[in-house]
């Protein structure tokens, strides 16, 4: 139906469940000859999660922060821009222009803005930085020359050893490699179409060059979803995941986290990002809590709305095939000092439990279901740092008194006893006790 509504060439879907594509599909005009899971289409602003990856390797490594100012790491990037944060770059919510000053990038050669001044130009900012989501394309140029700066190398070439060979995406490259499809812009009112010219974007190339298949983006959403120990800890891959700039107010399903979009469709939180360039459109998303994920692609300029496609087979598979929940398993060994925590806390006079993982994560919840609750991921020095809501982020420690037991636990200088209002412990202390 997308194929034939939207009045496309060609389009593909596919959907990854558990890792792996389950199920891929398409539809041509041309009887007998339609596209396959190798088939490269043009991805468009899926390139800016590509780049996003980059840029949070390079956090993990320690060579930058997110909160560092682009300037301290790119000199090239000008006073004004140079000011403006790594993360809110990814985020887009630096305020730059949506788009570079004449002429239209994705229709130009690149070599005609050889230089970050040129996708800049002498205005750049159009909001004051992180006052709001403003999605902006030369931002993402900023972000792949910064890569270029710290890895000594073209972002391609870095994209392709950190990123793509580990992953196994052989098909996604920088130019097409046949089988390739060819993009058409097709005329709103008559049934007939033209080739699209394909450019080499330059500076411009980290917000929109990249050329992949339905089965490397299968890859590529199973990555979204969970990581790979040889490119992104889960755990990075998630904070990507999380709301890093404002809704926009006529778009209030929609956000964006660091390099990824987020879409609410009903009770379901997707993520992934959607893309265009002329003759070609794409869309992923991923449902991490259903396990499943499911891309779109077509080579025409407008029309076919692969977006929603996308989010619709996503939907189908997890609605109509719900998953099968992992077998709980024990862990194979624990430290005894975290038998210690697990049970019942009170704060104040609310009673909350504390579970322990097989992970060693810790999970702190209300028993009544009033009050604040999070999953704890282990840090290095003992420590617990919260991965959601209110706690996200605030360290949880387990005090200890001289003889080893616990006196209480510290969550962001909050307090649970064992005991409601435990007289032993530092606050309130003193408490008189129950009559």
């Amino acid at each position: 139906m997308t194929q034939s509504e939207g009045r496309a060439p060609s389009v593909v879907g596919a959907v990854v469940r558990d890792g792996r594509m389950v199920w891929c599909g398409s539809r041509s005009m041309i009887e007998g000859h339609a596209p396959d899971a190798d088939t490269q289409y043009r991805i468009g602003s899926l390139t800016k999660t590509f780049v996003a990856v980059l840029v949070m390797r390079l956090r993990d490594e320690g060579l930058l922060a997110l909160t560092d100012p682009l300037g301290r790491h790119l000199p090239d990037a000008g006073v004004v821009a140079g000011e403006l944060t790594v993360g809110q770059l990814l985020a887009h919510t630096s305020g730059i222009a949506s788009e570079t000053p004449g002429p239209w990038w994705e229709r130009t050669p690149g070599d005609l803005r050889p230089e970050l001044a040129d996708v800049l130009g002498d205005d750049p900012v159009k909001h004051p930085a992180g006052s709001r989501h403003h999605y902006s394309n030369p931002g993402y140029a900023l972000l792949g020359a910064l890569v270029e700066r710290l890895r000594g190398m073209p972002w391609g070439e870095a994209l392709r050893a950190e990123v793509l060979e580990p992953l196994g995406m052989t098909r996604t490259t920088l130019l097409p490699r046949d089988p390739a499809a060819g993009g058409f812009a097709v005329h709103p009112w008559a049934d007939v179409m033209r080739p699209e010219a394909v450019q080499e974007t330059g500076r411009m190339a980290p917000a929109g060059q990249l050329w992949s298949t339905a089965a490397d983006l299968a890859r590529w959403a199973a990555f979204l979803a969970a990581g790979h120990e040889k490119v992104l800890s889960a755990r990075t891959v998630a904070a990507m995941r999380e709301p890093a700039a404002p809704p926009e107010a006529t778009d209030p399903d929609d956000g964006y986290g660091l390099g990824v979009q987020l879409m609410r469709r009903r009770e379901r939180m997707l993520a992934g990002h959607t893309g265009s360039m002329p003759g070609f459109l794409a869309a992923l998303w991923v449902s991490v809590e259903d396990g499943v994920g499911a891309l779109a692609l077509a080579n025409c300029t407008s029309g076919p709305k692969v977006g929603t496609l996308a989010a619709d087979l996503l939907e189908i598979v997890a609605d109509a095939e719900p998953g099968f929940p992992a077998p709980w398993r024990p862990a194979p060994s624990l430290d005894a000092g975290l038998l210690d925590l697990a049970g019942p806390w009170y704060w104040g006079t609310a009673p909350f439990a504390v579970r322990v993982r097989a992970s060693g994560e810790l999970h702190l919840a209300p028993l009544t279901g009033q009050g604040r609750g999070s999953r704890f991921h282990v840090e290095h020095d003992g420590t617990w740092t919260g991965l959601e809501g209110y706690y996200a982020g605030e360290t949880l420690r387990a005090v200890r008194r001289e003889d080893g037991s616990v006196s209480h636990l510290d969550l962001g200088s909050f307090v649970f006893t064992r005991e409601p209002y435990d007289p032993k412990a530092p606050v309130p202390g003193g408490f008189p006790g129950w009559r």
